[in-house]
């Protein structure tokens, strides 16, 4: 069974068609979502604090996200499957962001990585891009700063608007394929969405980006205290309790 790509995103955004992506940690749910017609897994280094006991992002670790996500390969057969490069594995260098990003495609057997920030990492972008690898990119509240937000805070008002607005074209222009918009204004999601050619995933951003992304645990209310954007569409947590 074929899996989607990178060009039925495109696709997808050229003809106005929504579509969702979710996170997924192992191999039991991969199945659960693929099954359930899910067209986009993240493994996301939301593991942290959602399923390896973290307070954040931030201690997460390649190694932990390349086990991860061979288990979401493993356990899923169309969805497309894009890992996060985890904090600290991409920053400092082209080459440091090849090396991770080629081990999660080897190893792990992912179709493409996730990275944060905007004009700052896109020598990173086109490096990857260049040696064939799909980058997904991630602007607003980008939780590995979350420290310098001083908390998970609404991003892009005001007059940091223009700049998420910069981020946003500079990613597109070094190749990503897609972008993740995280808390900022759905005023903002839209005017981006409408300006970029990629499509925009959004998160606590408004109905107006080509897609969705959500935790998988805060959609299935297992989150203790989940994100006030999220919608629950189960209580498990309790009913399990």
């Amino acid at each position: 069974m074929a899996r989607y790509t990178v060009l039925d995103l495109a696709a997808w955004k050229k003809s106005g068609k929504p579509f969702a992506m979710l996170t997924a940690y192992d191999s039991t749910m991969a199945s659960v979502f693929d099954q359930a017609g899910v067209p986009i897994l993240l493994v996301g280094d939301s593991a942290g604090n959602n399923f390896l006991g973290h307070v954040n992002t931030i201690p997460v670790t390649l190694d932990e996200l390349i086990s991860l996500s061979r288990a979401v390969v493993k356990g899923s057969e169309k969805a497309l499957v894009i890992a996060d490069l985890p904090f600290g594995s991409y920053e400092a260098s082209t080459q440091l962001a090849l090396e991770s990003s080629i081990r999660l495609l080897k190893e792990a057997g992912v179709a493409g990585v996730k990275l944060e920030g905007g004009v700052r990492v896109c020598e990173q972008v086109r490096a990857l891009v260049s040696s064939g690898i799909p980058v997904m990119g991630h602007l607003g509240m980008t939780p590995q700063s979350v420290n310098a937000f001083g908390g998970f805070k609404v991003q892009g008002r005001d007059s940091k608007a223009d700049e998420i607005i910069k981020d946003a074209l500079a990613l597109q222009e070094a190749g990503a394929f897609a972008i993740v918009l995280e808390l900022i204004p759905a005023k903002l999601a839209r005017e981006i969405t409408e300006t970029l050619s990629i499509p925009t995933i959004g998160i606590g951003a408004g109905i107006n980006c080509d897609g969705q992304v959500l935790v998988w645990t805060d959609l299935m209310g297992l989150t203790p205290k989940p994100p006030r954007f999220s919608r629950a569409y189960l209580n498990l947590r309790q009913d399990m309790v």
